[in-house]
């Protein structure tokens, strides 16, 4: 019997024809693990925490959406911290381990590796972008909200997350030191948290380089004034955020064509958001702000509610019955013809310096014309409701804070306070020193208005007293109580009160 001996065929080693079914699963493993680390849970719930804390009475429940949006993007960036420093540490965690031989044997090439890394950022971005939607969500179902947000300004915050999560894992190849990553933790807390980066002006296009761009003012525009061209923003993010994780595979050992073709194209588009995003406000924007600024009649709404005229921007307009309730409790408690007296509601704004706008408006000398801004709630209302009674008492707001030094001034803030809920506290926070005692500045829409020690001592007394039985007074009086040059003796006097020391001195 012959045995036929044959050579055994050489043992060949196949790679799968899939590998990139092993970087998908390495990313799903490393992004639970990201997910579930002290620092990411941390940032994870201070997030949670603050804006559910201050989402409660942001804006005094009458948010602008086009203000809402930019509010988003702050507390990502805690997250996106937090997430550079973990995925940092789970890219050096086989070098710190002395594991990093035993990794040779397997399929999954060192730069496959990294880029599994990177794509487990992708799971706590999408984290952020629920919690950002939620966020805008909570504002815009609150009943006083108005205006437009914008989709890039939402994408500000989970793009931020994304970008320092793929600086985490370039910073591992590029500097395989577990130092590195807190270092640049610490640095980036001085720049954005301490406020080392550049602020609201307009003019400074560089500003668009940072991740988040804040403005350092409460001046709410319409949505189509705000110049800021969130869009580019988004796509120069997006795009740095792509390029960055790119380069860091590159860094890892990829050297095939199309990464780096990758690479070139995400580069592209970073280059193209970056000089779209600082070309500055556009011409058409800016005649826009000339021309709300300026006539801003020409772009309004008017609605009639009561026998007075409410004119608004149009995101503004669904407001008007509640700026027409403030206008009907205060002109119920005048007297004369004052207690018919039809007015024009007109909302003004100072949009020609953008968003970085901080000065007053000058009265209106349009005779029964009344300012109101573009917020509301809170200090708003009050304010608003003095310049009416401003109009009521003195005919128009530019005779009403051009000196009205004498006892009118105690008409008007009792007209303008005494049907509210809490008058004393409306008091304080219409005074600029937010006191109920001695002389203080009142603000209002416009210009503010002034009162002196004993006024404010009348106007507190008479807050004491049982409204029906002042509104009677003053309805009875109310000639003589709205004459130019009347004492605050004599208007103490008709109401029934004590009757200050001292003269009617505008300081």
């Amino acid at each position: 019997m012959n045995a036929v001996m044959e050579a055994a065929p050489p043992v060949t080693r196949t790679e799968p024809g899939r590998p990139w079914r092993a970087v998908v699963a390495l990313a799903l493993f490393e992004a639970r693990r990201l997910l579930t680390r002290i620092p990411v849970l941390f940032a994870l719930v201070v997030h949670v925490g603050w804006t559910g804390w201050r989402t409660r009475t942001s804006w005094d429940g009458y948010p602008a959406l086009q203000d809402a949006d930019r509010a988003t993007q702050d507390a990502p960036m805690l997250v996106g911290l937090a997430v550079l420093l973990c995925v940092n540490q789970a890219v050096l965690r086989a070098k710190r381990r002395d594991t990093e031989r035993h990794f040779a044997v397997l399929l999954v090439q060192p730069w496959r590796r990294t880029a599994a890394h990177a794509l487990s950022v992708v799971p706590v971005a999408g984290v952020v972008a629920l919690c950002v939607a939620g966020q805008f969500t909570w504002e815009a179902l609150k009943p006083g909200a108005v205006g437009h947000g914008s989709p890039g300004e939402l994408l500000v915050g989970p793009l931020t997350v994304l970008l320092f999560g793929a600086v985490g894992v370039l910073l591992a190849r590029l500097v395989p030191s577990v130092v590195a990553a807190p270092l640049l933790v610490v640095f980036f807390l001085l720049t954005f948290v301490v406020g080392i980066a550049p602020g609201g002006d307009e003019r400074d296009g560089t500003r668009w380089l940072f991740p988040v761009v804040a403005e350092s003012t409460a001046n709410t525009l319409p949505s189509d004034l705000l110049g800021r061209p969130a869009a580019w923003h988004a796509l120069y993010l997006a795009g740095l955020a792509v390029t960055v994780a790119l380069l860091a595979v590159l860094a890892g050992g990829g050297r095939s064509w199309t990464l780096r073709a990758a690479c070139v194209g995400a580069l592209a588009v970073t280059v193209l958001g970056a000089s779209a995003q600082t070309n500055g406000v556009p011409a058409a924007t800016a005649a826009a702000r000339e021309r709300v600024s300026v006539s801003p009649e020409k772009e309004q709404t008017c609605v009639e509610r009561a026998g007075s005229t409410y004119c608004a921007f149009p995101e503004w307009v669904p407001r008007a019955g509640t700026w027409a309730a403030t206008v009907d409790r205060v002109r119920s408690l005048a007297g004369g013809t004052a207690r018919g007296q039809k007015l024009s509601v007109r909302q003004r704004i100072e949009a020609r310096h953008g968003m970085s706008a901080d000065s007053a408006l000058a009265p209106s000398a349009t005779p029964h014309q009344v300012t109101v801004g573009t917020a509301w709630g809170g200090n708003r209302v009050p304010e608003f409701s003095v310049a009416v009674a401003g109009v009521l008492v003195a005919g128009s707001e530019k005779a009403a804070t051009g000196g009205l030094c004498d006892g009118r001034m105690v008409t008007l803030m009792w007209l303008a306070l005494a049907g509210g809920d809490d008058p004393l506290t409306d008091l304080s926070r219409v005074r600029l020193d937010d006191s109920t005692r001695g002389a203080a500045v009142v603000l209002s829409p416009t210009e503010p208005l002034y009162m002196t020690a004993g006024q404010t001592g009348v106007v507190t007394q008479l807050f004491g007293r049982p409204l029906k039985e002042v509104s009677a007074r003053v309805q009875a009086h109310w000639a003589e109580l709205t004459a130019p040059k009347v004492t605050t003796a004599r208007v103490a006097d008709l109401l029934g009160v004590t009757a200050p020391k001292g003269a009617d001195t505008c300081e």
